[in-house]
């Protein structure tokens, strides 16, 4: 989630403009809008390991997402992938939308499409159980949203909790999930309303 110019492109652009600026008063030049800033390692909630941050990279996870897979688009989106050394794992994702509007409307199929995650699964996943919650609204820019969603498979015991909330700033939206083995009562629910303060506040 870039096309660059050749070093002789460059010097003649620069040469004109030198000529340039002898004849005729130059306006400045508008500064490129910031793109939006990642968590690092250290905001996630604390785990028994320290968390190591992957690169930042462009356009959608190739692993996809369980939850919001089809909603966010490729284009003006990023992401970055966090773990321990222990089974837990994290997500960020930002996309860029063209308009606040745009965003606005993004952000609501999110929550849908977290909102919804469950019952998706257990459709495609014949003995899948679960609960999934709402935890409400984190008060940051335009709103974050949090949920979480407590699977388990009864005949093999295995049990899975995932925390994953929704923020927008203006027209970004960015998306926090985070996983571990283990249910909800394991998970560090009140750190991750932080992190996603924090996420959204972090943006500009």
């Amino acid at each position: 989630m870039r096309t660059t110019r050749t070093i002789r492109t460059a010097l003649l652009a620069a040469a004109v403009a030198g000529l340039a600026a002898t004849a005729l008063p130059t306006a400045p030049a508008s500064a490129a809008p910031a793109a939006p800033r990642f968590l690092s390692a250290g905001q996630w909630p604390a785990s028994l390991t320290p968390w190591t941050a992957g690169p930042v990279r462009k356009g959608l996870p190739e692993d996809g997402s369980v939850c919001t897979a089809g909603t966010i688009p490729a284009k003006g989106t990023r992401h970055r992938d966090f773990r321990t050394e222990l089974d837990t794992g994290a997500r960020q994702t930002i996309t860029v939308a063209p308009t606040a509007a745009k965003a606005k409307a993004l952000a609501a199929e999110l929550r849908t499409a977290l909102a919804t995650c469950l019952d998706r699964l257990k459709e495609q996943e014949p003995g899948l159980e679960g609960v999934s919650r709402y935890h409400g609204r984190v008060n940051v820019e335009e709103g974050a949203y949090v949920h979480s969603i407590d699977t388990s498979y009864p005949e093999v015991g295995s049990t899975d909790i995932g925390l994953h909330s929704v923020g927008r700033d203006g027209r970004t939206v960015t998306v926090l999930e985070w996983g571990q083995l283990g249910d909800l009562d394991g998970a560090p629910l009140k750190g991750f309303r932080k992190t996603t303060g924090t996420a959204v506040a972090k943006l500009y």
